[in-house]
């Protein structure tokens, strides 16, 4: 990993720190490689059992793109007719979303300031979003003559509704933390200063919770998005078995009988 993005594991709980504040956590090449090596470890190692994304500094959760590098690189590819500059999308913004949308753990965005273009993307995409008061979301692809990557044009328009996904995406603007919270992007809206705190809180207390029920519940509701409620039945009642037989589920039903807490294992 390169200080672009930073990676700890504590007690069960990644934290994924993307960290160029002074560019506004901008994605230039190098913290597009970090960021998806790292949310790529933390979806693949079973220790990890839920994972927290968030930024280093106050103004910015991510930019999207480094513009100032992309446009070096659209300079070289029209010299050169690689054409290969585009290719960030397959190679970087995709494995990304793929990682956090589909980890068998649950993900929780820390937005702290500013999530635009493939920021917003990546907050979309985890599942659990917690925001400052001081944050913002922009959609920003059109305002440059591009259009929809990481993962927002299936994200946004099931947060938010297909109408109001295509207004954000066509006319992009700046949406305020308290609309974002209204809209539904936001799924708790806190003060700046507490952020930090209440996400690894929230973290905390999913890594230390029921791992495969969590996993299941993630796999379900992505089903029951794009198919018939006969079919999410039968996802339904295989997910439940899968459940059902985990050693989390049995601690939970001993501890519910001798009224205790239960302390998951994850497994």
């Amino acid at each position: 990993m390169t200080d672009t993005v930073l990676y700890e594991v504590s007690d069960g709980l990644a934290t994924i720190t993307l960290n160029r504040p002074e560019a506004m956590n901008a994605l230039n090449v190098a913290a597009k490689v970090a960021l998806r090596d790292a949310v790529r470890s933390a979806a693949d190692d079973d220790a990890v059992r839920a994972v927290l994304l968030t930024a280093a500094g106050d103004r910015a959760f991510c930019v999207g793109q480094d513009l100032k590098e992309h446009i070096g690189l659209l300079i070289e590819d029209r010299e050169t007719g690689s054409g290969q500059t585009m290719s960030t999308v397959c190679e970087h913004y995709n494995p990304i979303v793929k990682a956090i949308a589909g980890a068998a753990k649950p993900v929780v965005a820390a937005v702290n300031g500013v999530a635009a273009g493939a920021g917003f993307g990546f907050a979309l995409a985890a599942d659990y979003r917690i925001v400052a008061d001081t944050a913002a979301f922009n959609t920003s692809f059109a305002g440059v003559a591009l259009t929809a990557d990481s993962g927002i044009s299936w994200t946004l328009p099931r947060v938010v509704g297909p109408g109001r996904a295509t207004d954000l995406l066509l006319f992009p603007r700046s949406v305020s933390a308290q609309e974002a919270y209204e809209l539904g992007i936001a799924n708790r809206l806190v003060p700046a200063a507490e952020l930090r705190a209440e996400a690894e809180k929230v973290a905390r207390a999913l890594a230390e919770g029921p791992t495969v029920a969590y996993a299941a519940l993630k796999e379900s509701v992505a089903y029951g998005l794009s198919h018939s409620l006969a079919e999410a039945l039968e996802k339904e009642d295989e997910l439940q078995t899968r459940a059902g037989s985990s050693e989390d589920h049995a601690i939970a039903v001993r501890a519910f009988v001798n009224k205790e807490k239960p302390r998951y294992l994850g497994r």
